[in-house]
Formats: structure tokens, sequence, C-alpha cells
């Protein structure tokens, strides 16, 4: 049973420029998602990225490269459409998708995911929900009555996708062509933990908890 892992890391950003290797606590953003991969009972940890830059700090971290074409990194490309690329051509049984804008994933968040992939075609990173109130652009009440606001005990957790990473079977990858399907689970992390870079403020944030 082979495990790698691919991190996508594309190297136009529109939000922060070149922000997969910008600096983190003086360490590059993607080098902390391929330590947590390296750490973790994955065999074998890749970045997919079309930008040779990126790619030689993601060697220089440990991390096999595949260099992705233009036609499937631009702006509206899919995640999808990388996976499948690389699941094209390497060879593996399961596949951890990961973000490299979630820096604060660890080891352990995997090795739980890859554990419940006996009993699952697919797994993810989710963090629990509470309600709010929630608005429109329009100043519009979203799913709500403002006449008759619900008390947040009286509505369901949910659980929030929080982005950090995916694990599928490559048959179920290329049989879908989803990054989730079958018989789905998932893995909690804790809101603390949870935080997607793609802002600066957003790296000034984690920076602090850093």
């Amino acid at each position: 049973m082979k495990i790698v892992s691919v991190i996508l890391a594309r190297g136009g950003s529109k939000g922060i420029p070149f922000k997969n290797i910008k600096k983190l606590c003086d360490k590059p953003l993607i080098s902390y998602v391929i330590q947590a991969s390296k750490n973790s009972n994955v065999d074998e940890t890749w970045v997919s990225t079309d930008s040779m830059k990126i790619a030689t700090v993601a060697g220089a971290f440990g991390a096999k490269i595949i260099l992705r074409p233009d036609n499937i990194s631009t702006d509206t490309s899919q995640s999808e459409e990388a996976l499948i690329h690389f699941a094209e051509k390497k060879d593996f049984d399961i596949m951890v998708f990961i973000q490299p804008t979630s820096p604060l994933i660890k080891p352990e968040d995997i090795n739980s995911g890859l554990e419940m992939m006996n009993e699952h075609d697919s797994v993810f990173s989710v963090t629990k929900n509470h309600w709010i109130p929630r608005w429109t652009m329009d100043v519009k009440p979203y799913k709500w009555d403002i006449k008759n606001r619900p008390m947040r005990q009286d509505k369901p957790e949910t659980y929030l996708e929080n982005g950090a990473f995916y694990i599928t079977k490559k048959k179920s990858l290329l049989d879908s062509k989803l990054r989730y399907s079958g018989n789905i689970g998932v893995v909690e992390m804790p809101l603390r933990r949870s935080f997607q870079i793609d802002t600066l403020e957003d790296l000034k944030l984690v920076e602090k908890i850093l």
C-alpha cells in the first residue's frame, strides 16, 4: 500500500505574489506542510507546481517535484485537474492532498485520516461550526427569520471544511474526478489550527499563533 501526499503550489496568486513561498516566521510557508507530511505515515511527499522558483524551495525541504502544465495552472483551474494529472503520471494507492496555505497542520492530523481509510473511500479535515446569524451582501438574513431569531443551542452544529487536507484512493479519484467520493469520513481539527492563509492579514495572524 503506497501512500503519497500532493501539495499544489501554483506560482500565480492574486492576493499575495508567490504566496506559497512567502516567509512565515522566517520559513517559507510551504515548508510547514512539507515537514508535516514527511513526519507523517506518508511514503512520499510531492509538490505539484508550474514554478521553478517554488520547485527549488520545495525541493530544498525534501519534497519530490512534479511540474504541472500551464493549461491546468490558471486562476480558473480546479485542484482536481492537477490531482488527476499527478494520478495519471505516478504510482500510488492512497493520496493525501495537502493545501500549502494550512501551516498549522500536524502529522497526527494526517495519520488520523489515514487510519480512517480502512473503512472509508475518502476523508477530509473539518472544524466544528456553531450557528451564528449570517447576512447576505445586501443585508438580508441568510436562511433565518429576523422576527424569530433562533437560539444558538437550538441549531445543530455542522462541520466546516477547513481545507487543510483531503485523502482519497487513486481509483476513487480517477473514477469520480473528485477529491472525495464514496463513503466519506472527517478528521476534526481545532479552530485554532484551521486557519488558511490567503491574505497578508492571515499571514500576520498565524505568525502570532506560531
